[in-house]
């Protein structure tokens, strides 16, 4: 069993979840380039769209229109941001985690030490809601927004969202203080 309370099973434990937090950063920054750079291409009869559009702020009939008037083209584009959205998850989930426990690794509150973990351990349901995310659009390409209650997809993407940046908000100016002496 490892002794948490060992300053050097500590040290190790930081260091892990400083590398895997390096690695997600770059996961992260590199697919969110890729994405950046193909949403350009977002356009439907002319108007410019946005995955932020389609996640929260357009209503259902909206999201319907966009996504069954996209050309080929288009919908080539979005299926292959949607890609890379997976591989975006892959980094923004676990290094929005790894930086919740690098600063629970700074603290000596119990309860703050708590709820980095929890925050760090409820990126998991955010990535799932974004997996669902993704899903729901991906099968909206083929047939647009039927079958699921589009509220429902709503909530989903919102819980994402307010599960993600409470996690990566509450972590990073905690994660950039030095370790309090225990």
């Amino acid at each position: 069993m490892q002794d948490y309370k060992n300053p050097l099973t500590m040290t190790n434990n930081y260091k892990l979840w400083q590398k895997l937090f390096l690695f997600s950063f770059g996961l992260f920054a590199g697919t969110a380039f890729c994405m950046k750079w193909m949403e350009g291409d977002f356009l439907q009869n002319g108007q410019k769209f946005t995955i932020i559009g389609l996640e929260i702020s357009y209503p259902k009939e909206q999201v319907a229109s966009i996504l069954a008037g996209l050309d080929d083209h288009v919908k080539t584009i979005l299926r292959y941001h949607l890609s890379f959205d997976f591989a975006f998850m892959a980094g923004v989930y676990p290094g929005i985690a790894a930086l919740c426990m690098m600063a629970r690794h700074k603290l000596t509150s119990a309860g703050i030490r708590k709820f980095l973990l929890a925050l760090a351990l409820l990126q998991m349901l955010a990535w799932a809601c974004d997996i669902f995310e993704n899903y729901c659009l991906l099968k909206w390409l083929n047939d647009p927004v039927t079958g699921i209650d589009f509220n429902f997809y709503h909530l989903v993407v919102s819980a994402k969202w307010i599960i993600a940046l409470t996690g990566a908000l509450f972590a990073i100016p905690l994660a950039m203080r030095k370790r309090k002496a225990v």
